[in-house]
């Protein structure tokens, strides 16, 4: 299975993305995927997962009143919609797919290789 991201970019505060995570090789309809995000000053950050029936969802709580998370099966393609963008989201931002539903990562199985969102004060 390949990951592969877009839809990052350079964006001013308070402004809105939507991110891409188009999956090949394999469908990836019977696993949960996820988002994570990578800043220079933080650690590896879960930011929202979705079940692989994109019937649940799960999303840190620092995102989850200005996020939403989905997928299309037919395409086998995740997004993530993030509004009221602040200059602490920026950051690479990471897709995953696995068999289980994690927050923590470990539970993934497969990941892409990121997009840079950059948040601009």
């Amino acid at each position: 299975v390949q990951l592969v991201e877009s839809g990052g970019g350079l964006v001013q505060a308070g402004g809105s993305l939507r991110l891409s995570c188009a999956a090949s090789g394999r469908t990836v309809s019977s696993y949960a995927m996820a988002w994570f995000r990578q800043s220079p000053l933080n650690e590896r950050e879960f930011l929202a997962a979705v079940s692989w029936s994109g019937g649940t969802s799960f999303y840190k709580d620092a995102v989850k009143d200005r996020s939403t998370i989905s997928r299309e099966t037919k395409n086998n393609t995740m997004y993530l919609e993030i509004h009221s963008l602040k200059p602490e989201d920026t950051g690479v931002y990471f897709c995953a797919a696995g068999p289980y539903f994690d927050t923590g990562g470990s539970g993934y199985e497969y990941w892409g290789q990121g997009t840079q969102v950059t948040v601009s004060s």
